[in-house]
């Protein structure tokens, strides 16, 4: 039985679908709403003052293929952590370290609305439930598309699980690259922000904390 007590809803009134085209980046945008219009009209402003012609072939699509790749990059504010859940939560008498490593993510700083992508490492100590293990990705996936700073990504997915299981304890750590630093700025290529929040037995227990973080940071090996 799940405990969704505390869990914050963002519900929006968006629906996945694929258009005519079978366009990956369309999630509900019809071409013709009011939002896609005014969404296409400030991309045509935004070409226009980079000094392009945005009647030129290659761009002539471009105001809407931006407005519907946005909405599915961003998608995540349409996403609810009691839908995403779902009922995948079950009783169970485990009381070891659970970890699922090397998740991929992808999301857009929201200073620069650059992308930052990378790996998080999630853990838990069950305190009588567990969560369905495919549960995890789709947590990190929803607070990842959404304009974000990687800190407070990393506490959001804690503090989600925290409040689905109230486990233990739950550990985060995320390892990106910020295009917004190799593109631009300082331009450096090779520098990876890491980031951690640790609750509960986590935070308070030095043995657990070193176990996760040597699990976290140890080297990755395909299985066979």
């Amino acid at each position: 039985m799940s405990n969704m007590k505390g869990v914050k809803s963002v519900r929006g009134n968006g629906s996945a679908r694929l258009d005519a085209d079978d366009d990956p980046f369309d999630d509900g945008l019809s071409d013709s709403s009011p939002r896609c219009i005014e969404f296409q009209g400030l991309v045509r402003r935004e070409i226009e003052l980079l000094g392009e012609d945005v009647e030129r072939q290659g761009l002539k699509k471009t105001p809407l293929r931006v407005a519907k790749a946005m909405t599915w990059l961003t998608r995540g504010y349409e996403m609810d952590v009691v839908d995403v859940v779902g009922d995948a939560v079950f009783e169970e008498d485990h009381h070891s370290m659970v970890m699922v490593r090397d998740i991929e993510l992808y999301s857009m700083c929201e200073h620069h609305m650059l992308p930052f992508f990378g790996k998080a490492h999630i853990a838990y100590i069950p305190d009588g439930r567990i969560i369905g293990l495919s549960k995890l990705p789709r947590i990190v996936e929803m607070y990842a598309r959404r304009l974000q700073v990687q800190e407070r990504l990393t506490e959001q997915i804690a503090s989600a699980i925290e409040d689905v299981l109230r486990p233990v304890g739950v550990g985060v750590v995320i390892e990106a690259y910020h295009l917004c630093m190799m593109m631009r700025g300082v331009e450096k290529q090779n520098s990876k922000t890491i980031t951690s929040a640790l609750h509960g037995s986590f935070r308070d227990d030095a043995k657990t904390r070193d176990e996760f973080l040597r699990l976290a940071y140890g080297p990755s090996t395909p299985l066979r």
